[in-house]
Order: structure tokens, then sequence, then C-alpha cells
């Protein structure tokens, strides 16, 4: 494996977010042309042009890690090698199409060694909120050009606060929710939902629906250097490199 310089890595890579967030924006503010992929999900204009800062951005600085970019179909036919980055230019387009001012949408980049989220930029260009972690750096939010480092909160006594999808919520999240008597629910859109985890804003993110590896890996490094986890239902580790690159259900824990 390639031996990594994570500050270096994480400050391109930051940089690289922010300017593939910028190009989302340029589309964002005018008409958005909508076209859908084969699985009828929605890929827009932002998609591509987001996609190629970041891939040319890596292809400089990381030229022989193997890149898994949603966006590119190609790539997904890839067997997941010891080192990998999954990207996902743009997380949340459901939530990009509405245009309804929350802005829950994100460009992801995350770096899985040995099967493991090892780094991780998340970058929420509406709101401007910047969450960045590694192994050995630990993890940080950056927003209004101070940087702060961010951890998992100790569980509040009026409760553990859950933070669910806004598109694609079901009743097994529902369920889940009932059976661990969680009555404060956060809705939110995108990786998102893996960083206020981190961040001490909710204790845990069950997902039972549908999610592919690009949709998780940045905000699950992210997490996991703030002192979380992310296990699977039964409690089993959650890694990367699956079969056709498709994640099965997760839990996405703080100190819940």
């Amino acid at each position: 494996m390639e031996t990594i310089d994570y500050s270096y890595l994480l400050k391109e890579l930051k940089l690289t977010a922010r300017n593939a967030g910028n190009e989302i924006m340029k589309i964002y503010a005018n008409s958005i042309n909508v076209n859908f992929k084969e699985d009828g999900s929605p890929v827009t204009l932002a998609d591509k042009a987001a996609e190629h800062v970041i891939l040319k951005k890596l292809k400089e600085i990381t030229p022989d890690i193997l890149i898994v970019s949603e966006e590119d179909s190609k790539s997904h036919s890839s067997k997941a090698t010891n080192q990998f980055f999954l990207i996902d230019p743009l997380d949340g387009t459901k939530e990009f199409l509405k245009k309804d001012g929350l802005g829950s949408f994100t460009v992801n980049i995350g770096l899985i060694e040995n099967g493991i989220p090892t780094l991780g930029v998340v970058y929420a260009p509406v709101l401007n909120r910047m969450f960045f972690a590694s192994v050995t750096t630990g993890a940080f939010e950056e927003s209004n050009d101070l940087i702060k480092p961010i951890t998992i909160r100790e569980l509040p006594q009026s409760g553990a606060v859950a933070v669910a999808s806004v598109s694609h919520r079901d009743e097994l999240t529902n369920t889940w929710l009932n059976d661990h008597k969680i009555k404060n629910t956060t809705s939110i859109g995108s990786s998102l939902k893996f960083c206020l985890v981190a961040c001490g804003e909710a204790d845990v993110y069950p997902r039972f629906g549908p999610t592919m590896e690009w949709d998780t890996a940045a905000g699950d490094a992210v997490l996991r250097c703030a002192g979380g986890s992310v296990k699977h239902p039964n409690d089993e580790p959650f890694n990367y490199g699956k079969s056709n690159y498709r994640n099965g259900p997760f839990i996405a824990y703080g100190s819940f």
C-alpha cells in the first residue's frame, strides 16, 4: 500500500472539496438541468462538474490509488484493493433538487484502507460546513474560517437524539427507533447525518434503506475518528470493499 501523509492529503482534499462545492453552487444558483440514471435516481450537471474537480486532483496527487466514484460507472466494476478512494461528488441530489434552502447536500471524499475508512472529507457548500478527519489527525469541523476539533458527546440526560434520512426514512427505521425508545429525531439529508453524530448534535443514526459505499465512506470516517462507530444491526463490523460496493443496513453510533 502507498504510504499516506494524512495531514497533507487532508489539506489538499479540503481545498478540492471546496472547489467542487463552488462548481455545484454555480449550477445550484441557476436553473438545474436534470437527467436520470438507469436506476431512476436524478443526476445533474453539478454531479459531473464536481466529479471532474475531484478526480483531476486525486489523479494528480495519488495517481496509484484506485478511485471508485458514483458518477463513474466503469469504476464500479473495479475490484476493491487494499487502498482505494470512494467518491460521491454530490450526495443528497434529491435535496439539491428540492431547492428548499436547507442545503443538506454534500461533497464526499473517503479513503479506505484494508476495508476501514481512514480519512474523510465532507463539505456542505450551502451551509459552509466542512467536516474532515483521519486516523492520525482526529476529526474537525471548519466553518466561517474557524476550525475546531469535534468528538461524540456523552448521552444527554434528556435522552438520545437520532438523526434519520429526509428522503429515505422507512418503517424498519421507525421500528428501530421505537424499540430503542428514542423519541427525539432530527431529519436531514446526505452524509451530514454521520457528521451530526460526530460533532455531538445527535447520538445515533440508524439506516435500513439502501446505500452505496460512496454514500457513507467519508462521513463514516469522520464519525469513527471522532470516537464513534458504525456497525451492522447485529453488531458485526461494517467494512468496505463489498460486492458491487453495496451496503447493507447499519447503525452509526455516538455514545448511544
